[in-house]
C-alpha cells in the first residue's frame, strides 16, 4: 500500500511553513514535500519534520523559491555551470533534510541541443550523488509553456539515455492526464520508470475527488502494481486544506 504525503507548498497554507508539518501529521499524512524550501534554514525544517514524526519525501532543484526565477536550468545549453552550482546547494539541503527524492527541474528549452544538455547534466548529477534518488517530471504545456520535459515519453527517453540507476520519473497524475488524456495507459506504460507519484484533480488542480480522474480506480491500480513508494497530494484546496481531506480519510470518491 502506498503512503501519502502532503505537499506543504500547496497544503496547509493557512499556517506558517514550520507549523504545517504538525498539521499534516494530525490530518493523517505520513510524509511531506516542499517544492522550494530554501527561504528557511534546513535545520529548522528538519526539526519540524522530525518533531511531527514525518518523513521528508521530496524537494526541487534549483533554488531560489517558487515565487521567482526560471523553472530550472538542467536543459539550458550554456547553463551548465549554473545548473551544477544549484544542484550542489540543493543536494546539501536534501541531505540535511534526509529527503527521499530530489526533483531536478529541466527548465524551458527545446530541440536536440537541449536534450543533449539535459542528458549530460543528469549524468553528471547521478555520478555526483550516486546514493541520492533523482527525479525528472513531465509537466503539461498549459501550466508551464516551453518546459522541456513536457511528456512522459520525453522523460522516459531521457532516463534511458542517462542510464543511471538513481534516476527515475516523478509521475504527477494531474499532469499525465492533461498531457495524454489517458492516465491509465500512461501509468501502465511508464511504470518501470516511476519512483514517485503526485495527485490532484483535473482540470483545476483541486482535491483528488474533484474533476475527471477516477482516483479510486487509479489507487487500486497503483496497489495492484505493487508500488511501494509515496503518493503526494499536490493540489490547491477549494477552501481550506482541512475541509477538503475527505479523500484521504474516506477514499477519493468520498
Amino acid at each position: 500500500m502506498a503512503r501519502f504525503a502532503a505537499n506543504l507548498t500547496f497544503l496547509f497554507t493557512e499556517l506558517p511553513m514550520l507549523e504545517r508539518f504538525a498539521a499534516a501529521r494530525r490530518a493523517g499524512f505520513d510524509g511531506v514535500e516542499v517544492l522550494f524550501p530554501y527561504d528557511l534554514a534546513a535545520k529548522d525544517l528538519a526539526a519540524a519534520c522530525q518533531a511531527a514524526g514525518l518523513e521528508f519525501v521530496l524537494l526541487n532543484t534549483p533554488p531560489p523559491n517558487w515565487s521567482g526565477g526560471p523553472r530550472g536550468f538542467a536543459a539550458t545549453p550554456g547553463g551548465e555551470d549554473r545548473f551544477r552550482r544549484d544542484f550542489d546547494r540543493s543536494l546539501r539541503f536534501a541531505q540535511a533534510l534526509r529527503s527521499r527524492h530530489l526533483h531536478v527541474m529541466a527548465g524551458k528549452a527545446e530541440g536536440p541541443t537541449a536534450l543533449r544538455t539535459l542528458v549530460d547534466n543528469l549524468k553528471w548529477a547521478c555520478e555526483r550523488a550516486p546514493h541520492a534518488s533523482l527525479l525528472i517530471e513531465p509537466i503539461n504545456p498549459h501550466d508551464m509553456p516551453g518546459y522541456f520535459v513536457s511528456s512522459c515519453d520525453i522523460a522516459a527517453e531521457v532516463i534511458d539515455k542517462v542510464g543511471a540507476p538513481n534516476l527515475g520519473m516523478q509521475f504527477d497524475a494531474y499532469h499525465a492526464h492533461l498531457i495524454t488524456g489517458d492516465l491509465v495507459t500512461a501509468w501502465e506504460t511508464h511504470l518501470p520508470h516511476i519512483r514517485h507519484i503526485q495527485i490532484a484533480g483535473a482540470p483545476g488542480r483541486h482535491e483528488p475527488r474533484v474533476g475527471d480522474i477516477d482516483y479510486g480506480d487509479f489507487f487500486r491500480r497503483v496497489d495492484s502494481a505493487g508500488y511501494r513508494g509515496w503518493v503526494s497530494a499536490e493540489y490547491v484546496p477549494l477552501t481550506t486544506t482541512e475541509a477538503g481531506l475527505r479523500w484521504l480519510r474516506g477514499g477519493a470518491a468520498a
